[in-house]
């Protein structure tokens, strides 16, 4: 069953976000607008995994679902994202499970609501 919904601003090809749980906007449509996005998830009780802002402050604004993952790491190199990713990623997993708003830093990890 589908859990996340994989923003396209977020790499596709990363085997964390190969599975079962695992949707990208990509394969739905990779000019999907961002209400579209949101719609989406929400009809199907998805978490918005993104490093898009919009996402943070609309889910502010609103109940879940959706829930989102709002990735704020700055630029960095492709390796190093993966290795920091995967190493907090069952942790923001869980967070999310109670949080309608997770955030994901370099050096820590914020949830609101």
């Amino acid at each position: 069953m589908k859990k996340y919904l994989i923003d396209a601003n977020l790499p596709r090809h990363f085997s964390l976000w190969s599975g079962d749980e695992y949707e990208h906007v990509v394969e739905i449509d990779d000019e999907l607008q961002d209400s579209r996005i949101w719609l989406y998830a929400k009809e199907h009780d998805l978490t918005i995994v993104t490093k898009d802002a919009d996402f943070s402050e609309l889910v502010l604004l609103n109940d879940p679902p959706p829930r989102v993952i709002h990735i704020r790491f700055g630029n960095m190199k492709m390796r190093e994202f993966h290795r920091k990713i995967s190493n907090v990623w069952s942790d923001v997993c869980s967070l999310s499970e109670s949080y309608k708003l997770v955030r994901v830093y370099r050096d820590r990890i914020e949830n609101i609501g």
